[in-house]
């Protein structure tokens, strides 16, 4: 049986007690990698600009220095007083993603920004951190203990989840959902509740391939749900309406939900060679260049692929293959490597938070951030469709690289009031 978020910390700290402290191992790491990927991504963004009659590369340092400066502010800051404004500022995120859809500025064949001052700013970015923050209140507040409970997180996402999939931006979209799973196992759910949601992705690929799966898929979730619940037989009946729903509803969002391209881009990264110059030019390219790239790759600012722009949005998205063939396989496995190292460093500070509410906070932003980068770098290697998902800290995008700053910077305050109490605990 799962422990609840408040067991699994005290199991933790159980476990740890008497150890000495490694707080400096924890800050070196936050702040190390993170702006280690921005530096280099500086030089990655000007070498793919340099054919161009633009650079962005000094615009990409510039908001990273404005970011670190925001996440040595944020970094001091109590999280728990930002209690009683995350409903106000949730509420503003919502407003601005409804807003897009009425001023917002158009590009690349989406709506997803709205221009102050000449600067174009992507709400839906801000949207997952204060979706993040009134998650982890609700979830610190409300923990799940029965199917009932999950109606108020469910509300806190499903609301800028719609808003942001309809502007379209699939791969934004995608992150929410992840984020909600993440901090629902935090809060304590059990993983059969998990699995069911998980599995809700098998019954809409199973309506869209092979429908006469479905015949024996949908009385198996039953019996899942039959053996989860409390409510064995209401349980099992919502879950097998909802299944099936999920595969009545998953054709019509095939053809009508989804944007031409994006239904190329979900199909086409199976085998891009089939339209080589089109929706699969992108995946082909992106690899071509990351396999150019070798063992030690071309040197910063050496990529021939990179310079020449073969590859399009390669500052943006694609920046993964930039690394991958100017800085070669060393370069991505060391990148991958401080990931790893990053994210378990994220879960030490969730483990030993102060309270619940920061623990959750921690793991959100955890979540959305690996999330990112898993499917990014999946992306420009062909293990997934290209979904638009940017990648961290690397990829050009000012409000992205902002907010990944400010995430940081409520995780190091986090980390710091860990450390603090773990000391006062010690001695």
């Amino acid at each position: 049986m799962l422990f609840s978020l408040s067991r699994r910390r005290k199991a933790k700290s159980l476990r740890v007690g008497g150890r000495k402290n490694n707080w400096e191992q924890v800050n070196l790491l936050l702040w190390g990698v993170p702006l280690l990927m921005a530096f280099i991504s500086g030089f990655l963004i000007a070498s793919t600009q340099r054919q161009a009659n633009y650079a962005d590369w000094y615009n990409h340092w510039i908001t990273a220095a404005l970011g670190i400066g925001t996440a040595l502010v944020l970094g001091r800051l109590q999280v728990e007083r930002l209690r009683p404004f995350l409903i106000p500022i949730y509420g503003l995120t919502v407003i601005s993603l409804i807003a897009v859809r009425i001023i917002g500025t158009s590009a690349l064949g989406a709506q997803r920004w709205i221009s102050i001052a000449g600067v174009n700013v992507q709400p839906s970015e801000f949207a997952k951190l204060a979706a993040i923050l009134l998650l982890a209140a609700v979830l610190d507040r409300h923990p799940v203990r029965s199917s009932v409970d999950l109606i108020r997180p469910l509300g806190v996402i499903v609301v800028p989840w719609a808003l942001v999939f309809v502007q379209p931006d699939l791969g934004s979209s995608l992150v929410f959902g992840a984020v909600l799973l993440a901090m629902l196992y935090w809060a304590g759910m059990p993983l059969e509740w998990l699995c069911l949601v998980v599995f809700s992705l098998l019954t809409a690929l199973f309506a869209g391939l092979i429908p006469l799966l479905l015949i024996g898929w949908i009385p198996l979730m039953g019996v899942l749900a039959y053996r989860s619940f409390s409510s064995r037989v209401l349980g099992a009946s919502i879950i097998i309406a909802c299944q099936g729903a999920i595969a009545s509803m998953t054709p019509w969002l095939w053809a009508h939900g989804l944007k031409d391209y994006q239904r190329d881009r979900l199909l086409l990264f199976l085998d891009p060679s089939k339209d080589p110059l089109g929706g699969g030019y992108h995946l082909l390219q992106s690899k071509v260049g990351i396999g150019s790239g070798g063992l030690f790759g071309t040197g910063l600012l050496q990529g021939k692929l990179t310079q020449l722009q073969f590859i399009p949005e390669q500052h943006t998205d694609f920046i993964f293959s930039a690394l991958g063939e100017e800085m070669g396989f060393l370069g991505t496995l060391l990148l991958i490597i401080g990931v790893a190292l990053l994210m378990r460093r994220f879960l030490q500070v969730a483990r030993n938070a102060r309270t619940d509410f920061e623990s959750l906070l921690v793991v959100g932003v955890g979540t959305m951030l690996m999330f990112q980068i898993v499917v990014n770098i999946f992306m420009t290697i062909g293990l997934g469709p290209v979904t638009g998902i940017p990648l961290p800290f690397m990829s050009y995008g000012r409000t992205a690289l902002l907010m990944n700053f400010m995430s940081l910077g409520l995780c190091i305050s986090v980390a710091r009031r860990g450390h603090i109490i773990s000391k006062s605990k010690n001695w």
